[in-house]
């Protein structure tokens, strides 16, 4: 802005862009010089007649009176005159001059490198119309350089450029060869599709006129099939949408109930043993006597704490898998009436870090709100094994640790009794097995012969069973089963009675359940030929007579050539009882009737014939024999003296040893034969009695063996 002072009129404050142009269409109307007017109608651009500023005239100014001198004077005074023969240097000494701030040339290749490129050809954004300034002081006789002036435009939108004049309303493009790759997508981003009419579609395509209406419907059906198509589609991905959403939210309320998010797992339950007592437990007295005791604390703890007694904290049962170590915890709990918590060892083994111990954090305080009770922490060796220091597991003890802090930590847990199980005891922890902890260790063995019979007989009461069945006999030939296993024996004979339709379980399907167990399933498929068939049936009467005729031999239960898992036939023997210890004639005797095989594939086949049949019975006897000698002190050269690692020992000894094993062998295969050969009657009919009946139990053996006839079977 500036102020214009004159005596004719008051003051007046104007744009000094509308005084360029009221001076400018002055000097229009009262020029007498047409080449100037005719120069200047040349020079006004489209941009000056689309100017959005208001023109003023020397009227709107004030101005009216003014001549055409007295307008060059006011123009002198308000622009410096500068001639075109003044030259740079003397311009700049001019005061009060207007100095160009920067010199810009046309094209941006002129700018860089200081010529025209191709000269004569127009640059891509050379701005071609001058502004009103350049044309007023143009006309004025003012040099160009007078003004700032700029020859090309920065790349902008395509109505921008058509705004500033840049571009012709037409459209303008750009020759191809100055035209940089890069800026084509932007030159024509602006640029769309004109989209066609239906009616100029028709006439393009050339369709008849008479067809018009059948294309129009056509297309009017397609356009409608497209929008139902896009319909159900746009419906289908909602739908998709919807059960995505679905199952990310039930995803993400999964993980909130994983102990990952949630820290701790819900409240433990505990679980009803109200129908299982010690009743239910058979064949181990001696662990329901021990754990009785824990049933009273539970029952009348002031019975004890008046005293000055203590409830015992925690209870070991060791055993063998399948003793019943489960049962009697449940047992306990039931006959206290208490309740009862049950967790697995691996339960507390997760691949998060701190979830074991929050879990044990969680039983615990679960059970000492509901106190007295108990926890049964099944196979504990899982939680409570021994701790060491492994760098891939770090955080491998924060389990047994809490758990130990739980047992006997600075909070008391009165009332909670914590019983646990395992087959692996020497695995635990030596801080969870001291007292304090665990204060009691019962030990589940085996059940005995009185033990097995009683499970037995429990077990059979179960089916559907034949009342000719004797417990007790099963019980003699089941040496070393579990309480598990023998149950398992009578629901495999019941399964055996009901392939064969029978309507109860007999002694045959009991002792077919055993023999399955023991050596395998039958093999009647096998396809043995005759001369095998007899070498098998002659070595197994060589076991069964050597058995029947030597003192202190186990009595034979049963006579078989059927094959069974790796053997074509075999003898088993039945203890009258459990033997805990051997004396040297009963071992001397299972040597003999281990030799008894062989020695009648000899008598009867000869040497040349002998098969490899024997080789079990040779295992067990050398066995016996080198036991005798290392082990049990039962040879007069080498003493009663042990021998554990025989590489150890000096080669003499070895030699001595090897010696005295042999001589062990040798005499129970002289023994075998004079057997054998003085019983070749009764070796043979009992040989005869297996290939017509194929198995003979004991009773039947006997028969043969005296000479009398089997009957009907």
């Amino acid at each position: 802005m500036f102020s214009l002072s004159t005596s004719l009129q008051p003051q007046v404050t104007v744009q000094l862009s509308h005084l360029i142009n009221a001076l400018h269409s002055l000097k229009g109307s009262v020029s007498s010089n047409t080449s100037v007017n005719h120069k200047l109608r040349e020079n006004a651009s489209e941009q000056d007649l689309k100017c959005t500023e208001p023109s003023l005239t020397l009227q709107d100014l004030g101005l009216t009176d003014l001549g055409v001198s007295q307008l060059d004077e006011l123009v002198q005074k308000l622009l410096p005159c500068v001639t075109q023969q003044e030259s740079l240097s003397q311009l700049r000494t001019v005061p009060n001059i207007w100095r160009t701030s920067h010199l810009s040339s046309d094209s941006f290749f002129h700018n860089r490198h200081g010529f025209s490129r191709m000269g004569g050809v127009t640059p891509v954004f050379s701005k071609q119309n001058k502004s009103p300034l350049q044309t007023l002081s143009t006309d004025l006789k003012y040099l160009p350089l007078m003004v700032p002036n700029r020859g090309f435009k920065t790349l902008k939108s395509r109505t921008r450029r058509l705004q500033r004049g840049f571009e012709d309303s037409g459209g303008f493009t750009p020759s191809e060869g100055f035209t940089p790759s890069f800026m084509k997508g932007f030159l024509t981003r602006d640029k769309g599709r004109d989209v066609e009419t239906l009616d100029k579609l028709l006439k393009n395509k050339n369709i008849p006129d008479g067809q018009y209406d059948a294309f129009k419907t056509g297309f009017a059906e397609g356009f409608v099939r497209a929008q139902a198509l896009t319909q159900r589609t746009q419906e289908s991905l909602r739908r998709t949408r919807l059960i995505l959403l679905v199952l990310l939210l039930v995803g993400l309320y999964g993980l909130s109930k994983t102990p990952f998010l949630s820290g701790l797992d819900s409240a433990v339950d505990p679980v009803q043993v109200k129908n299982v007592t010690f009743e239910h437990v058979k064949g181990v007295e001696e662990a329901k006597n021990e754990l009785q005791e824990v049933v009273e604390f539970l029952r009348n703890p002031q019975k004890f704490t008046v005293l000055g007694g203590k409830l015992p904290k925690g209870i070991l049962l060791v055993g063998a898998p399948g003793t019943g170590k489960t049962l009697l915890a449940r047992a306990v709990a039931g006959e206290a009436d208490v309740p009862f918590y049950y967790a697995s060892g691996s339960e507390f083994d997760e691949m998060f870090v701190g979830v074991g111990a929050s879990r044990i954090r969680n039983l615990f305080r679960e059970a000492k709100a509901n106190a007295p009770c108990v926890i049964f922490i099944d196979e504990l060796d899982s939680v409570g094994g021994k701790r060491i220091e492994s760098p891939m597991h770090p955080y491998s003890r924060q389990t047994i640790n809490q758990l130990l802090a739980e047992m006997d930590g600075f909070k008391p847990n009165e009332g909670v009794i914590i019983i646990g199980a395992t087959n692996f005891p020497e695995a635990l922890d030596n801080a969870l097995i001291r007292p304090g902890r665990f204060d009691m260790q019962v030990t589940v063995p085996r059940p005995d012969v009185k033990g097995r019979t009683e499970i037995l007989i429990w077990y059979l009461k179960k089916i559907k069973v034949d009342s000719a069945v004797e417990a007790e006999i099963i019980a003699r030939g089941t040496v070393g089963f579990s309480g598990a296993e023998l149950e398992n024996l009578v629901n495999q004979a019941a399964l055996k009675a009901a392939v064969d339709g029978k309507d109860m379980v007999t002694m045959k399907e009991l002792e077919f359940s055993k023999d399955k167990i023991l050596m395998g399933p039958e093999r009647r498929s096998a396809q043995i030929d005759k001369r095998n068939k007899e070498i098998t049936a002659y070595h197994e009467s060589g076991h069964a007579i050597i058995a029947y005729y030597t003192k202190d031999a186990m009595p034979i239960n049963k006579a078989t050539i059927m094959p069974r898992g790796p053997t074509l036939g075999h003898v088993s023997m039945l203890p009258e009882n459990d033997r805990w210890s051997e004396t040297r004639s009963q071992l001397l005797a299972q040597m003999d009737v281990s030799m008894g095989g062989r020695v009648a594939e000899e008598l009867i086949f000869g040497s040349e014939n002998i098969t490899s049949g024997a080789s079990s019975d040779f295992d067990s006897a050398t066995k016996i024999a080198k036991m005798m000698v290392t082990r049990f002190g039962m040879s007069e050269k080498l003493g009663v003296m042990t021998y554990a690692d025989l590489t150890k020992q000096s080669p003499e000894t070895q030699a001595a040893i090897e010696r005295e094993v042999r001589i062990l062998l040798k005499d129970s295969y002289d023994r075998a034969k004079v057997i054998l050969k003085s019983r070749s009657k009764e070796h043979k009919n009992l040989a005869q009695a297996l290939l017509q009946y194929e198995t003979l139990d004991a009773k039947e053996i006997q028969l043969v063996l005296e000479g009398k006839p089997l009957g009907s079977r």
